[in-house]
């Protein structure tokens, strides 16, 4: 393959990559996030796991990972951190390898303070990227989580 050919495929590439876009995209709506609860020293990763603890009750990390689409290290290294700053605690279990956690009420009272915080960032993104948009990632997000369930039911 000669030069120029290679050159437009690099050049389509750059200018047309939909995951590149994405992961930009991605940086750009955290920070956002990110500012706005700066003030409560949570990042919005943290505030999501935060979120998941409060929904479940006793969080177990397989599941906070594949809600969360998470890899095991990363949340890890998270609730490491939340512990050691009194947001979570963990839950005795017989299992002894799994570590399932809950909301500590210090974790508690710190996520019903990032609240407003995070609406104001919620509303700011919403604007930046429009209600279309937002609806359109709403409907493909619920399509990903339906294929992940059917394809671990077909697993099982």
């Amino acid at each position: 393959m000669g030069a120029e050919p290679v050159q437009a495929m690099i050049d389509k590439v750059a200018s047309e990559c939909v995951a590149v876009r994405l992961r930009m995209l991605n940086r750009v709506v955290t920070n956002i996030y990110d500012d706005a609860l700066r003030s409560l020293d949570l990042k919005v990763s943290q505030m999501n796991i935060l979120v998941a603890a409060a929904k479940m009750g006793t969080a177990r990390p397989v599941e906070v990972c594949e809600h969360l689409q998470l890899d095991v290290s990363t949340l890890s290294r998270n609730v490491e951190r939340m512990k050691a700053r009194g947001w979570l605690e963990v839950v005795p279990d017989e299992d002894g390898r799994s570590q399932p956690f809950r909301l500590t009420p210090r974790g508690r009272r710190l996520l019903e303070k990032a609240v407003p915080a995070w609406s104001e960032a919620q509303q700011q993104v919403r604007k930046l990227l429009g209600e279309g948009f937002v609806e359109q990632l709403n409907r493909v997000v619920s399509k990903g989580a339906m294929r992940r369930t059917s394809q671990a039911d077909a697993a099982s």
